[in-house]
């Protein structure tokens, strides 16, 4: 083996998903690769999420077809990833004014927020009749 060659890891489920999960951490600032000192890049909200985002695909599309251990690793890391992502966007916001949560949302995500008004409640100036 040369110097530049070396033992690679089997492809498998749990070594997407722990590389997928490293991906999205090193884009939300939490791993540093550098000087000690030297100020850490800034996170990449956009590309963290969607990281996210293929992690939760997968999660989807592999669903009833993984191992208990797999399925608890990809729920695991889904759940660490998003936490970490929203508390280093609110401490951004809180450091320097950044985006809000609400701002990096896709569309889609906020289409679907269903009226306030209960289905229950009658209309305005009409009453509810009991049975």
């Amino acid at each position: 083996m040369s110097e530049q060659e070396y033992p690679l890891p089997p492809a498998t489920f749990e070594f997407l998903i722990v590389s997928l999960k490293a991906q999205a951490e090193m884009y939300l600032g939490m791993h540093h690769f550098g000087t000690e000192g030297k100020e850490r890049p800034e996170p990449d909200f956009r590309v963290a999420r969607h990281t996210i985002d293929l992690l939760a695909m997968l999660q989807e599309k592999t669903r009833g077809n993984v191992t208990m251990e797999e399925q608890r690793l990809i729920e695991n890391a889904l759940t660490e990833l998003r936490f970490r992502f929203v508390q280093t966007l609110e401490s951004r916001k809180a450091a320097d004014g950044t985006p809000s949560l609400s701002d990096t949302a896709p569309v889609s995500d906020t289409a679907s927020v269903p009226d306030t008004a209960s289905v229950s409640d009658p209309p305005a100036g009409e009453e509810q009749t009991g049975a």
